[in-house]
């Protein structure tokens, strides 16, 4: 199947996976992860309606930016480094990995010296998973407070990225506790915190992730095929 096909079909199973859950199609973005997939592929899926792109690395990213430019909204998706923040926020339109007040305070001090508000989520690691960034669950709230008071960043919502499994069933405990934690939040009222999107789920168990309440899902060997 074409690069266009596989859009179309991934696009279709979300929508089904929204309307069983009882939610609008249109609640649900979209998100292409970009890592090591050459810019021809990506300009393909582009023309074929998507609209927003997941990078992992900021100086893959760039050479990416500078050809595509603002075609498409750019998400950081990867595991953000301090030095990098100075580039992250010229680059990106939403980072989806703060997992620390150490890489909040350094990304609001670059964006406040670009005159930036940048949307920001915050990382949980819901299984203490060593290999993967995120902030523990018992310390989600407190980060969130933090966070909060930076005038540069605004909170717009969660991020995980489950353990794999081969049974997308075996990813719904976390989806669901994810959603949880964002409701929890909500109700706690921090002040400036929107919460509004929840980004999970990635091409083997992002319907499962939908029907849990993702507002955004992170696809890439799905649309762009395995990766060398």
């Amino acid at each position: 199947m074409s690069i266009a096909d596989n859009l179309s079909r991934v696009q279709e199973r979300i929508a089904n996976a929204a309307i069983r859950s009882g939610r609008s199609p249109e609640s649900v973005e979209l998100v292409g992860v970009t890592k090591t997939v050459d810019i021809q592929r990506i300009e393909l899926a582009v023309a074929a309606g998507l609209k927003i792109l997941g990078e992992n690395y900021v100086q893959e990213a760039r050479d990416k930016i500078a050809q595509l430019g603002d075609r498409v909204s750019w998400h950081f998706v990867g595991r953000l480094q301090t030095n990098k923040a100075k580039h992250a926020v010229k680059l990106f339109d939403l980072i989806e990995t703060v997992d620390s007040m150490k890489l909040a305070v350094e990304l609001n001090r670059r964006a406040h010296s670009l005159g930036r508000v940048i949307p920001i989520f915050i990382q949980l690691n819901l299984a203490d998973e060593v290999t993967k960034g995120g902030v523990k669950t018992a310390d989600a709230l407190a980060l969130v407070r933090q966070i909060s008071e930076l005038a540069h960043l605004q909170i717009r919502g969660l991020m995980t990225m489950p353990p794999f499994f081969n049974q997308p069933e075996r990813a719904r405990p976390y989806f669901r506790q994810l959603r949880g934690l964002s409701q929890e939040i909500v109700a706690a009222g921090v002040a400036g915190v929107a919460m509004t999107e929840i980004s999970m789920g990635m091409s083997g168990d992002f319907e499962v992730a939908v029907e849990e309440g993702a507002t955004l899902v992170r696809v890439g060997t799905a649309i762009f095929g395995e990766r060398p």
